[in-house]
């Protein structure tokens, strides 16, 4: 049960239902049935802000990882009030006195299903990658830092998003109260009532909804503290990380709306989005003539949403030892296939647009007109990320050489992702440090 919420989206499960958790396997074609030794395993999980996705879109489709070696699992999980409401009735029911992280757990189930069952695909039970995109990404921040699923995985894959910084959770009693007032703001305030209701009266309440967050909370079960907590304790998966955001993950206008990209019009909109912080992240994202302002803005749009928050789980984790691998894709998508051939390009990576290319699944989307110079740089992508699934580490025969993250800060460098790709250095982290505790525009 969803909202269709992005255009983006092309599903292939024939309806919504509330009978939805599922997973898909796919497997190498040579086994024929047949387990021939133990392949490695990669679990992904959707994103779509906890509200929307399906394990069925064409873009997740896991064929072309599985013909480079690779046993391949999506899954589904609840979203939205049926993944995350949290309620003082339900959290009184449970044996573990939590609530609100449903779709969360789905994941762990998932996980745990994988762990008992894989071998009979071919995939080594002992050998499984979990990686998602953003709400995906955040769910994998949330399953290595918890107790249910951190000692079930091997490796990591994060795209844009962690449950740090401004996504950092609430707690349950906060989540109970939302979850309450909700049931109260649609005449079914008890849990009886609430089951009574059809789920898509559910799913309509949800979409009318003020000021409640369907969201991932501290429940004292699947979370025992904020994940940003356990990794800086060193309490989550000592395990081999990848992860990175693209260089549009939030757009120019949610700092200066829609007037031109002018000096003036920038000052004014950090003014108006970050009162008297403003004067202080312009000196972190100046822009001193007018061209300058598009690239400062993007970038303050884009760290405020999940740039920064992403970077801290880098750091966090860079920081135990473990070995990580950190990109900026830049590669900007190319026009759609009903655009003149003359339509100016987007303006950087917008959010998302690496899933096809990491995945292989260029040609699984049809509403792009993808050229050889965008199936380059999908053979690097793609083939990092079936090396670091492989190995835990990205790094290959035939591609650009990736360094691991130093554990000296100041010799820390990153993947740029595009047509070309090379590691450099990494100086908007010394931003990052910088920023971290004022940059939070809204949530």
């Amino acid at each position: 049960m969803q909202q269709p919420l992005y255009s983006d989206m092309m599903f292939r499960s024939p309806a919504p239902s509330e009978d939805c958790l599922y997973l898909n396997v796919w497997t190498p074609a040579h086994l024929d049935g047949k387990p021939k030794g133990k392949l490695p395993v990669l679990v992904y999980i959707y994103g779509g802000g906890f509200k929307a996705g399906d394990s069925s879109e064409k873009r997740y489709d896991g064929a072309a990882l599985a013909k480079r070696g690779i046993v391949v699992v999506t899954l589904n999980y609840r979203l939205g009030v049926f993944g995350f409401l949290s309620h003082p009735e339900l959290s009184a029911a449970s044996p573990h006195h939590a609530s609100g992280n449903y779709g969360l757990l789905d994941q762990a189930s998932a996980i745990a299903w994988v762990k008992r069952n894989i071998a009979a695909f071919g995939g080594d039970p002992d050998h499984i990658t979990i990686g998602g995109e953003s709400a995906g990404s955040m769910s994998v921040s949330a399953l290595m830092a918890s107790p249910l699923s951190r000692d079930q995985i091997a490796g990591a894959i994060g795209e844009s998003g962690a449950f740090m910084q401004k996504w950092g959770p609430p707690v349950q009693a906060d989540a109970e109260k939302e979850g309450a007032a909700f049931a109260a703001s649609i005449k079914a305030p008890t849990l009886a009532e609430l089951r009574a209701l059809p789920a898509d009266t559910l799913l309509a309440a949800q979409g009318k909804a003020q000021g409640t967050r369907f969201n991932v909370v501290i429940d004292g079960y699947f979370l025992t503290e904020a994940p940003e907590v356990t990794f800086k304790n060193g309490k989550a998966a000592h395990v081999p990380l990848l992860l990175g955001s693209n260089s549009q993950e939030a757009a120019a206008s949610a700092v200066i709306g829609e007037t031109t990209p002018t000096v003036a019009n920038y000052r004014a909109g950090l003014k108006r989005v970050l009162g008297d912080k403003a004067d202080t992240v312009f000196a972190l994202y100046p822009a001193a003539t007018d061209a300058e302002v598009l690239p400062a803005a993007t970038a303050v749009a884009s760290d405020n949403f999940l740039g920064l928050p992403t970077w801290t789980w880098f750091d966090l984790q860079r920081q135990t030892g473990a070995p990580t691998y950190y990109y900026y894709y830049s590669r900007v998508r190319p026009r759609f296939v009903t655009d003149a051939s003359d339509t100016p390009p987007q303006w950087g990576a917008v959010h998302s647009a690496e899933i096809e290319y990491a995945l292989g699944n260029l040609d699984a989307n049809p509403l792009y007109a993808w050229t050889d110079e965008d199936r380059k740089v999908s053979a690097v992508m793609s083939g990092y990320f079936a090396n670091f699934i492989k190995t835990g580490n990205p790094n290959g025969a035939g591609l650009p050489v990736w360094s691991k993250a130093s554990p000296d800060a100041d010799k820390i460098q990153r993947q740029i992702i595009d047509v070309k790709s090379y590691s450099a250095p990494f100086p908007e982290q010394r931003r990052y440090q910088a920023v971290e505790p004022i940059l939070y525009m809204h949530r």
